[in-house]
């Protein structure tokens, strides 16, 4: 991920996501073409997540705000499973000893997870193997595209442990995603959507074998990076942002969007591959 900072373009950064960053908590890696993939890395307990590993996927998905060879980032867990959810070991229980303050900087920090991941302009791409709980039920919902297998089963199980089913942002996007009623189901009951009630629920764009999941999750990935980066990002926001719009303010919203995606060079350059027959090389300007 390349961060520029200097006097020539004070107000933009740029990190070099490909060859200097060194995950911690997790795996990360970045193609040429600019498709980086995150796994969670601890198998053998379904890859939850810890407080450390919370902290870094929040700053990697919000450097992406700066990354200009970052174009589509793919999530994935190792071993079978996608993530078991918060560490019961390492998270639960030191939560049920501290106090007011310190849980509220708790959970605005595992939210800012969410919004971080909605927030960076790169369309994200979930690859969603056997156990999806939790919080790693939330990371699921926070990508833009899922991908699952027939062994999926995602649970928001906030209530199985005394919580309200409202958490990370759930009670938001959930609704948003599956609808009112099975949001609701799930949400207060805690119990595991299947795969296929996932994917006929609208939760999971389709379902692969587990031995192609990331391959296919990546070949889509690597679809959307040989698109127009601008115009993607730019679709990413307006579908964040008109959740909140009247349908007048979406269409004027979209107006202003798109004439501003009509000054690219990726614009012009559609157009002259259009003229000359050929297929067009956006390079995301």
């Amino acid at each position: 991920m390349k961060h520029y900072i200097g006097p020539s373009n004070p107000m933009r950064a740029q990190f070099d996501a490909r060859a200097p960053y060194k995950a911690r908590h997790f795996s990360w890696q970045c193609d040429a073409q600019g498709v980086a993939t995150v796994t969670l890395n601890r198998p053998e307990r379904k890859n939850p997540l810890t407080f450390d590993s919370y902290g870094e996927l929040r700053d990697v998905f919000n450097s992406l705000r700066y990354a200009t060879d970052v174009k589509v980032v793919v999530v994935a867990g190792e071993g079978g499973n996608f993530c078991s959810g918060g560490d019961v070991h390492d998270i639960i229980g030191p939560l049920t000893q501290m106090s007011m303050p310190e849980l509220l900087e708790f959970t605005r920090m595992t939210g800012d997870l969410v919004k971080a991941m909605r927030n960076c302009p790169q369309p994200v791409i979930g690859a969603i193997d056997g156990i999806c709980a939790g919080a790693g039920a939330m990371m699921a919902l926070a990508c833009d595209l899922r991908y699952g297998t027939d062994k999926t089963k995602t649970a928001f199980l906030f209530t199985r442990v005394g919580l309200a089913g409202a958490d990370m942002g759930a009670c938001a996007l959930l609704p948003r995603v599956i609808g009112q009623g099975r949001a609701s189901e799930l949400l207060y009951t805690g119990r595991a959507m299947t795969a296929q009630e996932g994917l006929a629920w609208g939760f999971f764009n389709a379902l692969h074998d587990a031995s192609e999941l990331v391959a296919k999750a990546q070949a889509m990935a690597h679809e959307l990076a040989a698109g127009p980066m601008f115009g993607h990002a730019m679709t990413k926001t307006m579908l964040q942002q008109e959740w909140a719009m009247t349908i007048e303010q979406a269409i004027e919203a979209e107006a202003q969007a798109q004439a501003i995606c009509m000054q690219t060079q990726d614009f012009r350059r559609a157009y002259e591959a259009f003229a000359a027959k050929q297929k067009p090389a956006f390079k995301g300007d």
